[in-house]
């Protein structure tokens, strides 16, 4: 069956009606950059920005999509309505997302009220897809009012999530050695909650004293609240929502949600410019074999880096590489 061909205006609609199968053409075309994606983001941008946006992050195999799962259960309860990105490692062959976190989730993925997307990282470092945060801007624009972002748990290089979400949450649990790591890692510097999964494991008291000893090394106001919980029968996940929700409306009554959503777009924006630029430099390297002497020089010890990149940037970008050579 051939692929249905949506119209723009027609798109835009289903996007603001909340229309499942538009909302899945439009993540669809910002993910794979069709040009059509550009006037439709466009066209629903000014009706952004009152979702709230959850990052959540952790070592792999914590459990984190379980406890989104059990977020959004939560949540449903309350009548709120849900988008969950969750994004994955990428296929080294497909390219396409290779966990499926839908599965994981699966007890939602018919409820009208949840909008579920498995995005592939396709090699982007950081643990969120380059294009999580206009996917993010979509499910917004459809009216839902909590967005979870599940990052793929590659550890330090989450810290990227902090550029998408509102308030971040961090996994871990208890007896894992990755856990631990993330400790050492920074990692602990990102988030907003720290949740602490599986609390009947035997270990968990000893994680929560661990964390509670990392966490007491950060200033007073940058102490996240540490919440055990399990999400699997449910346990704590109330109190784990009322401490995100907390940190929100503490960001909000002092300026610093609207400060801290001002710094992401900016950092997307050049995010973006900045891969759309490697993209057209390695196109251009490619396909020019003059440029790649330049490299080939550069390995044999020939040309040095420097004299390389000024070359590369006045016939590329029409830049003048010395100039930048002297500001660096």
């Amino acid at each position: 069956m051939a692929r249905r061909e949506w119209p723009l205006e027609e798109l835009t609609a289903g996007v603001r009606a909340g229309d499942r199968r538009a909302l899945a053409r439009a993540i669809s075309l910002v993910e794979n950059g069709d040009p059509l994606a550009y006037p439709l983001v466009r066209e629903l941008y000014s009706e952004t920005g009152r979702a709230a946006i959850v990052g959540v992050t952790g070592p792999p195999g914590v459990g984190k999509s379980s406890l989104v799962g059990a977020l959004v259960a939560h949540l449903r309860a309350l009548g709120r309505t849900i988008g969950v990105v969750s994004v994955d490692p990428s296929s080294p062959f497909s390219k396409g997302a290779l966990l499926g976190d839908r599965i994981r989730l699966a007890d939602h993925f018919n409820d009208p009220g949840v909008y579920i997307r498995s995005m592939s990282s396709r090699g982007h470092l950081g643990g969120v897809a380059e294009s999580t945060l206009q996917a993010v801007l979509l499910l917004d624009a459809s009216g839902k009012d909590i967005v979870f972002v599940e990052t793929v748990g590659a550890g330090q290089s989450d810290v990227e999530v902090t550029g998408i979400a509102d308030t971040v949450l961090l996994v871990l649990m208890p007896g894992s050695g990755d856990s631990i790591q993330a400790l050492k890692a920074g990692i602990m510097e990102i988030p907003d909650v720290i949740a602490i999964n599986k609390m009947d494991h035997p270990a968990a008291k000893t994680m929560l004293n661990e964390v509670r000893s990392i966490v007491r090394l950060a200033e007073p106001d940058r102490r996240p609240p540490i919440v055990l919980t399990d999400a699997v029968r449910g346990e704590n996940v109330a109190e784990l929502w009322e401490k995100l929700e907390e940190h929100r409306v503490a960001l909000e009554s002092d300026g610093r949600l609207e400060e801290r959503r001002r710094r992401n777009l900016a950092g997307e924006v050049f995010a973006i410019a900045s891969s759309r630029a490697r993209s057209h430099l390695d196109a251009a390297v490619r396909g020019d074999p003059e440029l790649a002497r330049l490299l080939d020089a550069v390995e044999r010890r020939e040309l040095d880096p420097l004299s390389a990149v000024r070359e590369i940037m006045e016939k590329v970008f029409e830049v003048d590489g010395r100039e930048k050579a002297r500001e660096v």
